[in-house]
């Protein structure tokens, strides 16, 4: 009768943790995965923006300098 309400429920506390833990790693280690993959550079996004038309050559020559003088 010493352990009446800690068997059963210390246990289900610890196996709850060790899901919570778990979907805690795997939320970061997805989340970092898809992060690198998302991230481009001023330059790729204004390679893009010339390639889909956004910008004229003007603009795109311009900001490019611009870029290549500040790295």
């Amino acid at each position: 009768m010493g352990y009446v309400g800690y068997g059963w429920g210390v246990g289900f506390c610890v196996w709850c943790s060790i899901i919570a833990l778990g979907f805690i790693l795997i939320y970061f280690l997805w989340g970092f995965s898809q992060n690198t993959e998302g991230h481009y550079s001023a330059q790729d996004i204004l390679d893009k923006r010339f390639a889909n038309g956004e910008i004229n050559r003007q603009v795109y020559e311009e900001s490019s300098n611009t870029l290549k003088k500040i790295a």
